[in-house]
């Protein structure tokens, strides 16, 4: 029944307000009164939390809630409130910025809770006077500019709900990326950075100590949320991956904290980011003291990482060693001693003031108090005996962004009035009039800074880079290792002194976090499935690719002339492989040309030292002399196939060959045929030796070796061989050879050669008995049948041979078939010149042909 009755309370509630007249002012809510104000001829309006938390109560719907009442006093807002009376002050005793106009104050308490930001934004804007008036409600606001709010959530619903009337909502501590929305929050600025710029930042000072898996905290709130998911976008850009995002606020229940614990506990990474401000982490060291996670390196925005009282808390290290963005050390001349004399508080706001006075001293004014354990304030105390927050300077960065805030709005005044002497108005300037002034002011502070508001009304973006470090005392300090300033180039924004930073643990190495350990050069990252792309295999480049830098995410191929090294980290030259005359095989095929061509030579000088004995002459001796000078070119062509391929060598060998067998086997066939022919001289009247006499024979020598030169010449002209780099038989090397050119030329020489060598052989057989020169037929029979068979085995072997030995299989070819036509041929006829010349005579030659002729 409660929602019921709860709705019913809304509708009435929506209907008295509709009776009421809309023409008259009237208060509606609770009203609000500053805790310290000043009059003056233009008022500035201050929101800061004064205190850091408030009692929660439990909203039954029923009734009107009790107004929220705030508790645990927190000196920073006073300290924030003491940087504002300062620069207006300033501003009131200068005789050039606003001479003649006077600033006055209210300062208000947000407790930090949004509802109560909005409630006294209103109360500055409206005025918060508690009766009706019948006026209409188009009175001027009451102030021109609000410096505040401390947390970026406080900060977008006030700047939503004043964002209409356009008056300014100068923040010096609120750095939410989202704030820079102009369409949604167009009157707000601020003098701090934005997170955008912070989170760019901490993700390329992570990525620059290598860390690319890593965990993160982050503020349940806009400022943790939007500030987590700006470092996120940044840090995946970056190649950086968080293992984890945990939300955390102060009022989460311990099962959720337990839930954190555990997370973390369960977690590979050892960098934990904190988008949290100083009050979660009060919390949070207790926690983590209870469950003993130490030994982290934390990563810390400006909410905290310089914040002496978090240093205080932590009393076990469990920081030690952070690192950290910071807004610059500023100083502001005469601020510090303006913040610790506490006379303008009294002067500005007694009631909050007695309670400021007794938290500072730990007395109490009446009886009747909560500090009832305390001694009684007899106000004489002195701030130079204690030391605490209040009078700790280490937030003076954000001290002067007050203190910008405030100058920006005087310059903006001073600019619309156009002050010379003296400011001829002191009249309040339009919101909308003021707030484009005050998005276009530029001046520089007396310190010599420059203030200005980009397009987004954020100032330019730079940090210190602060390191946790512990004294020799065993105290903390902030020790400033490195500068980040976005308005330097990208590859120049950041810098560190290494050597200057102390880890967590007290180490002087960089700790390490990483999900998978880096590939090396040689390598490439494979993304393990259903996981982050910073976890990743280490797969090695496959052959012909490379990779040459750590982390590569592919390898990259190699040119067609290069091939990747053992180590797959550099392409190197492609091996040339070739028959050299510095191998072995080459060395050898060689010295068997050679002694073929010399043994050939021996027996011509053989045959012609001999060449009147009956052997020499009934062998044809021109014909002999000719095939053996012709056996010499053939042993002598093979070496034109050892060596490096050039253009002319490719076209000799294949030509030289071509043409010396053609002329090899027409000396063959021409002594074949004389040989039959001889045998039909022997029955009566026959008359055909005079068709085959030594002029035909040479003429036919001549005529079947000139077909052969035509043939070389028309291959020569139409499409020569010619040096080749063959890189597709093998990847890891480059074959140096001749390539054909006119494969048809190449098979025409070879079908000629082997169309003379089937003849001769055919014409041998049919010779093989006839009763010739110690049968010389049957001799020519065996060679050309050593010869058909090289040759035919030699086709496959050629096309299958890889690289270099299809070259060693062409030589093989001409020095057996040459070898085998010298020995069947010239070597009985040597054997009975050297060893049997009782049976070189012309009667031991007559006598074995009778015998033949009567069988």
């Amino acid at each position: 029944m409660e929602p019921i009755y709860a709705l019913l309370h809304v509708v009435m509630a929506i209907i008295n307000f509709s009776r009421g007249n809309g023409t008259t002012c009237t208060l509606r809510g609770e009203s609000a009164y500053p805790q310290l104000s000043k009059d003056g001829d233009i008022i500035v309006g201050g929101i800061f939390p004064f205190h850091s938390s408030w009692e929660i109560t439990d909203s039954s719907y029923l009734v009107k809630p009790p107004p929220l009442k705030c508790t645990s006093l927190d000196f920073r807002g006073f300290q924030f409130s003491q940087s504002l009376i300062f620069a207006i002050e300033e501003i009131n005793n200068s005789s050039s910025l606003l001479p003649g106009v006077s600033l006055g104050y209210k300062i208000y308490d947000t407790c930090g809770s949004t509802a109560v930001g909005v409630q006294v934004a209103m109360a500055l804007v409206n005025g918060n006077v508690e009766s009706v008036s019948d006026e209409p409600c188009t009175k001027p606001v009451e102030v021109q500019a609000i410096i505040g709010e401390t947390y970026s959530s406080v900060s977008m619903a006030v700047a939503m709900s004043i964002g209409p009337f356009g008056i300014p909502l100068i923040s010096h501590y609120s750095t939410c990326e989202c704030l820079s929305d102009k369409k949604k929050y167009p009157s707000f600025l601020r003098t701090i950075p934005s997170d955008y710029h912070q989170s760019r930042a901490l993700a390329e000072m992570v990525r620059h100590f290598g860390w690319t898996w890593v965990g993160a905290i982050r503020r349940d709130d806009d400022y943790g949320n939007s500030g987590m998911a700006a470092f996120s976008k940044a840090a995946e850009q970056i190649g950086i991956c968080l293992e984890y995002s945990l939300p955390f606020f102060r009022t989460y229940s311990q099962r959720k904290i337990l839930r954190i614990i555990e997370q973390i506990k369960n977690s590979t990474s050892r960098v934990i980011v904190g988008f949290v401000d100083t009050w979660d982490l009060e919390i949070l060291l207790d926690v983590f003291l209870q469950h003993n996670i130490t030994g982290y390196q934390w990563v810390g925005t400006e909410a905290w990482i310089f914040d002496p009282e978090i240093a205080t808390l932590d009393k076990h290290n469990i920081l030690q060693g952070a690192i950290g963005l910071a807004v610059p050390k500023t100083e502001v001349t005469g601020l510090k001693d303006f913040i610790l004399n506490i006379k303008p508080l009294r002067s500005a706001g007694s009631a909050i003031f007695t309670k400021f006075w007794e938290v500072l001293f730990n007395c109490r004014n009446t009886e009747l108090n909560d500090l009832e354990d305390s001694p009684m304030c007899t106000g004489e105390e002195k701030l130079s005996e204690i030391e605490n927050t209040f009078t700790d300077m280490s937030l003076m960065p954000i001290f002067s962004n007050v203190y910008k805030g405030v100058y920006a709005t005087a310059y903006a005044l001073h600019d619309l009035f156009r002050c010379k002497e003296t400011c001829p108005t002191k009249k309040q300037p339009d919101p909308l009039t003021f707030l484009q002034q005050l998005k276009r002011v530029h001046f520089i502070t007396k310190e010599g800074e420059e203030i200005y508001f980009d397009k987004n009304g954020d100032p330019a973006a730079r940090y210190d880079i602060i390191n946790w470090q512990t004294s020799k005392d065993h105290q903390h300090e902030f020790v400033t290792v490195g500068l980040y300033d976005s308005t330097f180039p990208v590859n120049r924004r950041l810098t560190l002194n290494m050597s200057a930073v102390e880890w967590a643990q007290n180490t002087n190495k960089v700790p390490i976090s990483v999900c998978s350990e880096n590939c090396l050069p040689g390598t490439r990252k494979a993304v393990q499935k259903g996981r982050p792309v910073c976890c990743f295999d280490c797969i090695p480049c496959a052959d012909g690719e490379i990779s040459n830098m750590t982390d590569a995410v592919e390898c990259n191929q190699c040119y067609e002339d290069s091939w990747s090294n053992l180590q797959r980290d550099e392409c190197v030259k492609k091996e040339t492989e070739y028959l050299s005359y510095e191998e072995t095989m080459g060395i050898l095929l060689s010295a068997v040309s050679i002694i073929g061509a010399f043994v050939s030579f021996v027996i011509l000088i053989i045959f012609f030292r001999y060449k009147n004995t009956p052997i020499v002459k009934a062998n044809n001796s021109e014909m002999s002399f000719l095939l053996l000078f012709s056996l010499t070119l053939c042993f002598l062509c093979s070496l034109t196939f050892i060596g490096r391929p050039s253009e002319w060598s490719c076209m000799l060998r294949h030509t030289a060959f071509g043409i010396t067998f053609v002329l090899c086997i027409s000396c063959v066939l021409g002594k074949t045929i004389v040989v039959l022919m001889a045998f039909r001289a022997t029955f009566p009247g026959s008359n055909v030796m005079k068709w085959f006499g030594p002029p035909q024979q040479k003429l036919s020598v001549l005529g079947f070796t000139l077909i052969q030169v035509i043939i070389c010449v028309l291959w020569l002209t139409i499409s020569p061989p010619f040096p080749f780099k063959n890189i597709k038989r093998y990847k890891e090397k480059i074959i140096l050879e001749c390539s054909l050119g006119s494969a048809v030329g190449f098979w025409a020489v070879l079908a000629y050669i082997g169309l003379l060598a089937l003849l001769c052989f055919i014409l041998a057989f049919l010779a093989r008995k006839l009763p010739d020169n110690f049968n010389e037929a049957k001799f020519i029979t065996f060679s050309m049948l050593i010869f058909c068979a090289v040759w035919i085995t030699f086709i496959p072997a050629y096309v299958s041979s890889p690289g270099k030995f299809t070259v060693v299989v062409e030589i093989f070819a001409i020095l057996a078939s040459s070898f085998g036509l010298l020995f069947c041929i010239f070597l009985p006829k040597c054997y009975i010149i050297i060893l049997k010349p009782e049976k070189n005579t012309k009667k031991q030659l007559m006598g074995k042909m009778a015998i033949k002729l009567v069988n």
